[in-house]
């Protein structure tokens, strides 16, 4: 079981952790010395046993709002997931334009025009 030297509001304390858990333990000594740090900076020295309430009643405080906040987007997220599918929109597009269809029609009478009157300078 490693003993790991935690800072926390400038001090340091000596704590045993299970083989593997040194991460968890030094972001959670992180996370408590982000908040010792300001309490001390406003308040000046402080108590141990104080400076650690403080510091984590402020985590908890943090903590809770979190948890509220978690606990409302999992009542909507069930209330959207609840409500019937929504009806698919059915939106019809012409596969060719009208005006693609005239146009046609019209470069159509263009080219016989212009190969009948070639067709006429050919015979004379």
């Amino acid at each position: 079981m490693p003993d790991l030297d935690l800072n926390i509001g400038g001090r340091v304390f000596t704590v045993a952790c299970q083989s593997g858990e040194e991460h968890f333990l030094r972001a959670a000594a992180a996370m408590l010395d982000a908040e010792a740090t300001p309490l001390l900076a406003s308040m000046g020295r402080l108590p141990e046993s104080k400076l650690l309430l403080m510091a984590g009643l402020m985590l908890a405080d943090r903590t809770a709002a979190i948890e509220d906040e978690l606990r409302q987007l999992r009542s909507q997220l069930a209330e959207l997931e609840a409500r019937p599918p929504a009806e698919p929109q059915r939106i019809e597009v012409p596969v060719i334009p009208p005006q693609v269809t005239e146009t046609f029609a019209e470069i159509a009478a263009r080219t016989e025009a212009l190969a009948a009157s070639i067709e006429e300078k050919v015979r004379a």
